[in-house]
């Protein structure tokens, strides 16, 4: 089968790998979209996300759904519409015991070079899966937007570090495709108003796209004082913590979604101690992933942030166009026939 794997910065190859058989236990699925994400694009431009470097040749992705293609076990008919959990925990850590398991320390993770033999992901024309990793898609849902249910559940993810947001003022720093998601969710979970903010236009074009109550445009307009009740910060820019701590009211909420950068970077923190703000931080997701695939299967009003689909083979563009958020959204590739 055709694979998209990086072997180091700037190295990426269409491999041929060995068809994979599943064992008991396991499902075979036939992959058919998958969402590139900024880790992805970390390993093909750099080589490494954060503190974990290649070491191994890796094949990338972890925004994927298919069909099934072979079940074992009998308990699943072939070309069954799936999404796919991208994370296994060990179930034995103390996270895990304290029913944590989006910080387990020991997860697994498609497409992750941050253990040594590196977790293998799903740009592929086949993958083998953990049977407990499946989730059967509801007839209203397309796989063309299944395929968000990993981002929007990192972003749902962050609304409940918050607490849930029912009636709340949100404010949702960096339109990029998971703070857009985060924002529609909000909007879903019943908030009284929701803000995205970014530096550039197109990004908050399709935030309007999905019905956020209003856009700012960083270094043209300016955000209210002591206004909101959450903010999510999903740029990871710190020079923007300082300003959206400054937009959130006494007592409020602020929850860290974006990553950081390794190593010391300069923020303004003096509003969390001034205003008592509650500074959280959100990692990945847990059974969010289920609450994306119910909320995707409702509604179409996150298709905006699909701005680009590409065939596998063209996966080098779709890398390039994903790279720029002044002319992208979310950027799938089709990796088989659905």
């Amino acid at each position: 089968m055709k694979a998209l794997v990086v072997h180091g910065a700037g190295d990426l190859r269409f491999d041929d790998l060995p068809d994979p058989a599943p064992e008991l236990g396991q499902v075979l699925v036939r992959n058919t979209h998958g969402g590139i994400c900024g880790s992805d694009l970390h390993y093909y431009k750099h080589g490494a996300v954060g503190a974990f470097s290649l070491r191994e040749p890796l094949v990338l992705g972890h925004e994927v759904v298919g069909r099934i293609e072979n079940d074992p076990s009998g308990a699943l008919t072939t070309g069954t519409p799936v999404a796919i959990h991208p994370a296994t925990s060990c179930g034995n850590c103390p996270e895990c015991l304290a029913g944590v398991r989006n910080v387990c320390r020991n997860a697994r993770y498609f497409g992750s070079a941050a253990s040594l033999p590196h977790t293998q992901g799903g740009f592929c024309e086949y993958m083998i899966v953990r049977q407990d990793q499946i989730r059967v898609l509801p007839d209203t849902l397309p796989l063309s937007r299944a395929v968000l249910a990993e981002p929007l559940a990192v972003g749902l993810h962050a609304l409940n570090r918050a607490g849930g947001v029912a009636g709340a003022k949100v404010l949702v720093g960096g339109s990029g495709p998971i703070g857009i998601l985060a924002a529609g969710a909000a909007k879903a979970a019943g908030a009284a108003e929701v803000w995205t903010t970014d530096i550039l236009d197109h990004p908050l074009q399709i935030a309007r796209d999905v019905g956020v109550d209003r856009t700012v445009r960083i270094g043209s307009d300016t955000l209210p004082d002591q206004y909101f009740d959450v903010a999510i910060e999903a740029s990871g820019a710190s020079v923007a913590v300082g300003a959206t701590l400054a937009a959130v009211r006494r007592r409020g909420i602020m929850v860290q979604l974006g990553m950081f950068a390794p190593g010391p970077r300069p923020a303004e923190l003096s509003a969390l101690v001034a205003k008592e703000i509650d500074y959280r931080g959100a990692f990945r997701f847990d059974t969010e992933f289920d609450e994306a695939i119910a909320l995707l299967a409702g509604s179409a009003v996150l298709d905006p942030v699909i701005t680009h689909s590409f065939d596998l083979i063209d996966a080098v563009a779709a890398m390039d166009v994903s790279a720029e958020p002044a002319i992208s959204g979310k950027v799938v590739l089709r990796l088989s026939k659905d």
